[in-house]
């Protein structure tokens, strides 16, 4: 799928869906979502990052463990037992879940428990074609993260680079004999890859026969407790004992007064060029078969990223340095035949960055709550001076709700601002359909909403807090809160600002 025409979608997380298992996934709730993205005439369903979190890391899709593996917590319970792995006895939920909030530490202890009772099952079965081909046509990471799983949890989540110094650094005969002392463990993280892969394209494929595209996120960096740094230390600043010398993240911004300090190690993009960026074209591979689209989180820095040398408190003492450029992108055109990237250009935007995505015609990012400051007419976030190519958003998960930053965020003059522009005062009620309709009617070609906006909800229902450790990637969909009302809505302006999709 290309943006070659006018269409909409909406940003929910697979975590966010409806299930009685204490967080979103695969299963019913998600083919309920796809069945209000299709009768309100929708074209993408937008996500987050699909990769393994970790409790520690505050459970962030940003923070995962590996760049290529799926997170498990997404695996259905129903679809399992329908396969077969699991009985009706043993998926009938506990009880204790709340609805509308996600609880990582319980779903996840959970979940363990019943898909160690369906690897069970799987291990007594003879193996199946499908799975046979999974295993080596995903060799390239799979072998590798699935022994890095089965060493988190044998040495109790310690990062690896506090693992026995032969393992650190990768001996040869030290991973030979980890890998037999470890198959068992070994073989069920391959199993619950090859569960997570079935489950995911068995969705998306549904999702594409009803027209709609998966737009997925791709975080620039990796984590440095991550299957990808251990695997590939040579691609990374670090020292000789294996931690960074330096590390990822903004300087201040709207977001953080003193800058964002994100902590991911940085990329030796030197090292990279001279492999033919060999790690990063399975990387965009691997994502370009996943989804329709790829927003490319903090894309500024393949033009200039901002360097923190590590140990320090905050991100201001940091300093830009060179990215790869138009090199890299050059690189990607000659194995893939385009690319289908959106460029999130969000942030201390220099001309050398507009220049790259220009260079390569891809559409960047627009966010409505950032378009009525003190410089609102010539704002690049109001409508009137948006371009054909870019995505418009109400706001993203790093934003509050619409509805948040009308009452919380926006000042006084802010909002007379924005009352200006519109031409009438609004409240907060509101606020939510006229930001939908500013997007929608705009020339951008793709809008997206989050669908706290589609329901008007408030500061309550926020997604992210940049820089705030706890409480983030909890707020969940409740049942049936997609009604009728906003189905109708939705509905009729996507169509009359021609976002509808065809054929129906």
């Amino acid at each position: 799928m290309t943006l070659d025409k006018r269409a909409s979608g909406i940003l929910l997380h697979p975590t966010s869906l409806p299930s009685p298992y204490g967080v979103g996934d695969f299963g019913p709730g998600a083919y309920d979502f796809l069945e209000f993205l299709s009768s309100s005439r929708q074209s993408y369903w937008q996500m987050l990052p699909l990769t393994p979190t970790d409790v520690g890391s505050g459970s962030s899709p940003y923070s995962g463990s590996s760049a290529f593996a799926g997170n498990a917590l997404l695996i259905s319970p129903e679809l399992l037992a329908k396969d077969g792995l699991l009985s009706a006895k043993e998926i009938r939920p506990p009880g204790y879940f709340r609805q509308g909030r996600v609880d990582y530490e319980a779903a996840g202890e959970y979940k363990t428990r019943i898909l160690e009772k369906a690897f069970e099952r799987f291990r007594g079965k003879k193996k199946s074609t499908g799975y046979r081909r999974f295993c080596a046509d995903e060799a390239h990471w799979l072998e590798d993260f699935s022994l890095f799983a089965a060493l988190k949890i044998h040495f109790r989540g310690l990062p690896w680079s506090e693992w026995p110094r032969s393992l650190r650094d990768r001996h040869p005969a030290a991973l030979n004999k980890w890998k037999k002392r470890l198959r068992e463990r070994i073989e069920m993280e391959k199993f619950l890859q090859y569960c997570f892969a079935r489950q995911y394209f068995s969705l998306k494929n549904r999702c594409n026969k009803r027209g709609v595209g998966i737009i997925g996120d791709l975080p620039i960096y990796v984590s440095f407790d991550s299957a990808d740094v251990w695997s590939h230390p040579e691609f990374f600043k670090l020292d000789e004992e294996k931690n960074p010398l330096a590390v990822a993240g903004v300087p201040p911004d709207y977001f953080s007064r003193t800058g964002q300090l994100w902590g991911n190690p940085i990329y030796r993009w030197k090292r990279l060029r001279e492999n033919g960026y060999g790690w990063w074209l399975m990387r965009m591979g691997h994502s370009f078969k996943l989804y329709d689209l790829v927003r490319i989180d903090h894309f500024r820095g393949f033009a200039g990223y901002w360097e923190v040398r590590a140990g320090k408190k905050t991100a201001m003492e940091g300093r830009w340095k060179k990215g790869p450029g138009a090199d890299f992108f050059r690189h990607l055109l000659q194995h893939f035949p385009r690319l289908p990237i959106i460029a999130e250009d969000l942030g201390v935007i220099t001309p050398d960055v507009r220049d790259l995505i220009r260079r390569f015609g891809l559409p960047g990012m627009k966010v409505l709550q950032f378009a009525f400051g003190s410089d609102m007419v010539k704002s690049a976030y109001i409508p009137h001076n948006y371009t054909e190519q870019s995505v418009v958003y109400t706001g993203t998960h790093d934003n509050n709700t619409v509805r948040g930053w009308f009452e919380n965020e926006a000042s006084a003059a802010t909002r007379k601002r924005f009352f200006s522009y519109l031409g009438r005062e609004i409240s907060g009620r509101e606020v939510n359909w006229v930001m939908i309709g500013l997007a929608m009617m705009s020339i951008a070609r793709l809008s997206v909403f989050p669908v706290q906006d589609i329901l008007g909800l408030g500061e309550k229902a926020r997604m992210n807090f940049p820089g705030r450790s706890g409480g983030n990637w909890q707020w969940r969909l409740k049942p049936g809160q997609l009604k009728g009302n906003v189905i109708r809505k939705l509905t009729a302006m996507t169509e009359i600002y021609g976002r509808a999709r065809s054929g129906e």
